[in-house]
């Protein structure tokens, strides 16, 4: 793995920490901020919560890249990544909730992102390559890196995990918890300043 690439993996947690404490000491939010970005982030939370639901715990490692399953059912039959867009959706929907230094922030923050995520996929698609070969090479002809395709993809050659949102929901319990004070952080906020 390069350098780069473990540091954003490793740390892939912390790294919006900056983004939400600059939205939250310019938040400049207005009702149709606070509507808008709060779909967008929830859309971007649903998504990750459908991924993580199939994929497992696996996806809070922060050692090395890895997978037990080439996953490509629910949220993946669709897109490559879905755990990655949700988590820009969600960011994004938290920008645009707060309109802190909008939009400026938003921009340099989806930048960010994208860049960061450029070098964990990068790394994570090497892995799958050498271990999923011919199955992988398939998946990745049919299922786009970002942005979704419209119809599902399917192979019955390739071994799926069961789905479940109990499991899901226990490894997606940090992420719900940090969507919550977000957002109720930035709704206090606007409150107070409105009020």
């Amino acid at each position: 793995m390069s350098n780069i690439a473990n540091k954003f993996f490793k740390y892939r947690s912390y790294t919006p920490i900056p983004f939400i404490i600059l939205m939250l000491l310019y938040e400049d939010a207005n009702v149709w901020s606070l509507i808008l970005g709060f779909i967008m982030a929830l859309t971007g939370e649903f998504i990750r919560f459908w991924g993580v639901s199939w994929a497992g715990s696996e996806t809070r490692t922060t050692g090395s890249v890895g997978g037990t399953f080439l996953i490509i059912s629910g949220p993946f039959a669709y897109i490559r990544n879905p755990l990655y867009a949700g988590n820009i959706l969600m960011y994004l929907g938290f920008g645009i909730m707060s309109f802190a230094i909008f939009p400026y922030l938003q921009v340099v923050a989806l930048l960010f992102f994208f860049i960061q995520y450029h070098y964990i996929v990068m790394e994570e698609e090497g892995y799958l390559a050498k271990t999923y070969g011919s199955s992988y090479e398939e998946y990745c002809k049919n299922v786009p890196r970002f942005f979704p395709r419209l119809t599902p993809y399917k192979s019955k050659n390739v071994v799926q995990p069961p789905f479940d949102w109990k499991d899901g929901l226990k490894s997606e319990r940090r992420t719900l918890q940090a969507f919550l004070f977000v957002t109720l952080t930035i709704l206090l906020l606007w409150f107070f300043r409105r009020f």
